[in-house]
């Protein structure tokens, strides 16, 4: 037996967060022009270099650095589609890259987990990505399931394994490929190609995305751009994220920082066009801050980085993946966590992003705290229902009620009353209460919803034929790997 999946819920709010006009984003594109062609960007990789210098960019194979014209970048990015397909298991869960529809994903790739028995932390592990795969799938807002944390009992295949546990687990678009190993990529082609049913349905609407970091100042890590050629070449979408740290990997500034993060990832999508034309990719730059006291890391960066971001991607011409901050930075779940989360919901109407609105960890990306993605969802629902009011079809009605009632009475005990009180939907978790009658804690609430979907959900599962054919590709991969390390 199993559960039906409910349809997800996407963002069409009418506002749209620009900070930026045509005239300064132009000012800026050109700028990024001008690092590509003056400064460059290091890819030590062989095969990208070769690329590069068929099609005319100017390669120092030595120092493999590139340095590509602006007439060349123009022309490559006209190849780049503006929307795709990102596909569901089912056709209702597609998501449409379009600019019409915001999409919330899960955040990703934590490497705790707080216990949901022992509430102890400790090191996350592939049943966690299941888990976490198989409740977010039971909540609607949340379209896109990133593996939250990683398989890491499985070290060097545990993005093979994050994959697998994302499929198996969620009707839902999965970000599967990442930065692997080139020999081991084709093992992640091989299990989309067998959730979507055919190599043909796998390029219509491939059921798993890929996201490949950059390495700032100005750099690509070689497996990362190796891996995206041949996600490249078999239809699988990329998505290219720069997360340039202003004061140590970055300028101080924030647009200096965006400016080099943009030619981080408009380097690797010319690469991509140049070798595959028309190949689906999607833009990422989250800028952070250096402590300046310790030298850490923090997420919270002005609020106008983030729209400034999507801007930038959409004057390209791509969709983005952004808009709304990357993650938290508290340590673990609080006011803190709330607020950042609460503030990242509010950015999500604004941010106008294809996909955005990264939930569900706190302490920067690293821990998970299972609960807090039932809280989340919670704060997000709130802004949704916020931007998504359309009850302006009933103000004659009310009006008419009003005169009817007058003054000085009540709307008890009418029908309209009736018909109308239960459409409204009410914070549950902040609402509960005990025995006693005090409220219970939203965490305490969360958590017991959290387990009541653990022990409910169970979403409709891949035929028997393919989950066979899934465990053949993992035992394969393994044996792999155990070549190459």
């Amino acid at each position: 037996m199993y559960t039906e999946t409910p349809d997800i819920i996407a963002f069409t709010s009418p506002i749209k967060g620009e900070v930026l006009t045509q005239s300064e984003l132009k000012n800026l594109k050109s700028k990024t022009l001008h690092i590509l062609n003056e400064i460059g960007v290091h890819f030590p990789s062989p095969k990208a270099l070769d690329i590069f210098a068929s099609h005319g960019a100017r390669v120092d194979f030595e120092k493999q650095i590139v340095r590509i014209s602006p007439d060349l970048v123009t022309k490559a990015m006209s190849t780049a589609p503006r929307s795709f397909i990102l596909g569901g298991r089912e056709e209702r869960f597609d998501l449409f890259l379009d600019g019409n529809s915001s999409y919330l994903s899960t955040d990703g790739t934590g490497v705790h987990v707080i216990d949901l028995e022992t509430r102890l932390k400790r090191p996350s592990c592939k049943e966690d990505v299941a888990l976490m795969a198989r409740v977010c799938d039971a909540l609607p807002l949340i379209s896109f399931f990133w593996p939250m944390v990683s398989s890491k009992e499985y070290g060097h295949t545990a993005p093979l394994h994050n994959c697998h546990a994302g499929l198996i687990n969620t009707l839902k678009h999965v970000r599967g490929g990442t930065t692997l190993h080139p020999r081991l990529a084709p093992f992640i082609l091989e299990m989309a190609t067998v959730v979507a049913g055919s190599t043909e349905e796998r390029i219509k609407r491939p059921p798993i995305c890929a996201n490949i970091c950059t390495i700032s100042p100005l750099s690509h890590d070689q497996h990362g751009i190796e891996t995206s050629l041949l996600y490249a070449e078999a239809g699988i979408p990329t998505s290219f994220m720069a997360m340039p740290t202003m004061g140590s990997t970055a300028p101080a500034t924030p647009l200096g920082a965006l400016i080099m993060g943009d030619a981080e990832v408009i380097s690797a999508m010319v690469l991509i066009q140049l070798a595959y034309p028309g190949a689906p990719v999607f833009h990422a730059v989250f800028t952070s801050l250096m402590d300046p006291q310790t030298g850490g890391y923090i997420s919270e960066v002005p609020t106008p980085s983030y729209l400034m971001a999507r801007q930038l991607a959409h004057a390209w011409n791509v969709p983005c993946l952004g808009g709304a901050r990357v993650s938290g930075d508290a340590p673990e779940l609080g006011w803190q966590s709330g607020y950042e989360v609460g503030l990242g919901a509010g950015m999500i109407a604004m941010a106008g992003a294809e996909i955005c609105g990264l939930l569900g960890l706190v302490g920067s990306a690293t821990t998970l705290y299972p609960e807090e993605i039932i809280l989340d969802h919670e704060s997000i629902y709130h802004v949704y229902e916020m931007m998504n009011n359309k009850r302006s079809n009933e103000i004659d009605l009310a009006l008419d009620l009003i005169k009817r009632v007058g003054p000085r009475s009540h709307y008890l005990a009418q029908k309209h009353t009736r018909d109308h009180i239960r459409n409204f939907r009410l914070p549950a978790l902040f609402r509960e209460k005990n025995l006693d009658g005090k409220q219970r804690d939203p965490r305490e609430v969360a958590l017991g919803k959290f387990k009541q979907l653990e022990a409910t959900h169970h979403p409709k599962p891949l035929p028997d034929d393919a989950l066979a054919e899934l465990d053949h590709i993992l035992e394969a991969a393994e044996i792999e790997a155990e070549r190459i390390f």
